[in-house]
């Protein structure tokens, strides 16, 4: 798939300095897409810019704290006027480590604001721009965190289960349009982030990791088969969840052709 023809000339990626992130950002710009990178951190963010610009795409860069209450209305500034025709919402991952109630509700709130306040946004604004020109991707990054609450993460899961639905629904919504919309649900990725959280955490690098690449690789791949992509499974295994995306698909249309009878 040409991304350029399919989705436009530009791609917007947050959380997209380091890890799955920057993994993304460089096979766009293989695939000759200019990149909008947003990321929280200025010096890897740089360097990233940096490295893609000598492949003869245009990147703009901007460092924001995406659980700001602002954050999309800082990153529609940064993309100014330029065809988003790809937006991938990477940022968002648990740096908490603890159970809710021995967390401060500061944390919490910013996880949520990432997850799910700046995404909401981002996806209305660039949404919209999507759908005038029926054409256009949103990608959205999860984890298999969102199939259940999980003890230790419960803020996390609950935003995770809310961007599931959320991404499920943008689906329905938008496939009229030419809009591929997928969730992309993880299981632990081996990402700069995630060593940090085993070394802050005293825990060993576990084997059978996915890699960024390929997360990066499949996800471009998978995004015209939305709704939900569930990593290393085949669209009609259930696996670790309760339903395979085969199966929430259909559940979605069954809804849709039932309510499109009602009178």
């Amino acid at each position: 798939m040409d991304l350029v023809d399919r989705y436009g000339p530009w791609a917007l990626v947050t959380g997209g300095s380091e890890g799955t992130g920057s993994a993304f950002v460089e096979r766009l710009a293989d695939a000759g897409m200019n990149c909008i990178i947003v990321a929280r951190r200025e010096a890897p963010l740089a360097a990233l810019a940096e490295r893609i610009r000598s492949r003869g795409v245009e990147v703009v860069t901007a460092c924001i704290d995406l659980s700001a209450s602002d954050a999309a209305d800082q990153v529609i500034a940064a993309a100014s006027e330029r065809e988003v025709g790809l937006l991938i919402t990477n940022a968002g991952a648990e740096s908490n480590g603890s159970p809710f109630l021995d967390g401060t509700m500061e944390n919490w709130e910013s996880l949520v604001g990432v997850n799910i306040r700046t995404t909401m946004r981002l996806a209305h604004h660039f949404g919209q721009g999507m759908r005038a020109r029926r054409r256009g991707g949103i990608l959205l990054v999860g984890s298999g965190a969102c199939y259940g609450g999980i003890g230790g993460i419960s803020v996390y899961s609950g935003a995770k289960a809310f961007v599931l639905c959320f991404g499920e629904g943008l689906w329905a919504e938008l496939r009229e349009y030419g809009i591929h919309v997928l969730n992309l649900i993880l299981v632990r990725t081996d990402t700069p982030a995630h060593r940090r959280n085993l070394e802050r955490n005293g825990q060993a690098m576990p084997a059978g990791l996915a890699s960024a690449d390929d997360v990066a690789r499949v996800g471009l791949e998978q995004l015209p088969h939305g709704p939900v992509y569930n990593w290393g499974q085949n669209n009609e295994e259930a696996g670790y969840a309760p339903s395979s995306p085969d199966t929430r698909r259909e559940r979605i249309l069954a809804i849709e052709r039932n309510m499109r009878r009602q009178p």
